[in-house]
């Protein structure tokens, strides 16, 4: 489920945009201030984050600059929300790190479609969107895989794996990626664990022709590739 982070000192608006996002399935954390979220953000990495310019502690600017100046949370997908709507202050916004910049008061419909649109961005994984890649096809709202027309049968972490790899076809990950994209970036268990898993997923695709798809890369890690049409 994709984890969304509201930072708002407004609980009006906060709950607003929460009750939004669980509608469309989405898991939501508030923090009120900058100690608060910087806190969540430390406990577990979301997916994307709504951000507030003016709350207490640091202001959302800061926060962001801060964010995008660490390693774990740079690539942290942030839209930020606020009533500050100079352009000069789109421009500090942007220029901080937001990848979108939603000025207050808005409309629920626009907010959530560009919230769509910045995870369709940054992370493809995060919507709960059907993808296809050759002969499968992951359908994640209703948590079904098929091959051809042969359904394959996965494990919860095995669906995951194969989720975010269907979703990048052709880009090789390490371990360490799929540990912190696919188990979460706070759990400690070790790499092999990923070797595991990708024998499994192998094993549940043998039946409907599809195994040969998962291809180890020496040396780098695992990535899924597109079967070679034949020529016969």
């Amino acid at each position: 489920m994709t984890r969304v982070l509201i930072v708002e000192d407004e609980p009006a608006i906060a709950e607003l945009i929460a009750l939004n996002l669980r509608h469309e399935g989405y898991e939501v954390s508030v923090a009120a201030d900058s100690r608060s979220a910087s806190e969540r953000v430390d406990e577990a990495l979301p997916d994307l984050v709504i951000l507030d310019w003016m709350i207490p502690g640091e202001s959302g600017v800061e926060l962001a600059r801060r964010w995008r100046a660490q390693p774990r949370t740079r690539q942290l997908p942030i839209i930020m929300l606020t009533a500050r709507v100079q352009e000069s202050d789109k421009v500090v916004g942007l220029d901080a790190g937001a990848d979108d910049y939603v000025t207050k008061p808005f409309q629920s419909g626009e907010l959530m479609a560009r919230i769509r649109a910045v995870l369709r961005r940054k992370l493809p994984e995060a919507l709960e969107v059907p993808v296809a890649v050759g002969p499968l096809t992951l359908d994640p709202g209703i948590r079904r895989v098929f091959c051809c027309d042969t359904e394959v049968r996965l494990g919860p972490t095995e669906f995951r794996l194969l989720r975010f790899l269907m979703t990048y076809p052709e880009r090789v990950h390490s371990r360490a990626q799929l540990l912190d994209r696919v188990w979460g970036d706070h759990v400690f268990i070790e790499e092999r664990t990923v070797d595991v898993h990708i024998k499994r997923l192998r094993h549940a695709l043998t039946p409907a022709g599809c195994a040969e798809m998962v291809d180890t890369v020496r040396g780098a890690g695992y990535r899924l590739t597109t079967p070679a049409r034949s020529t016969a």
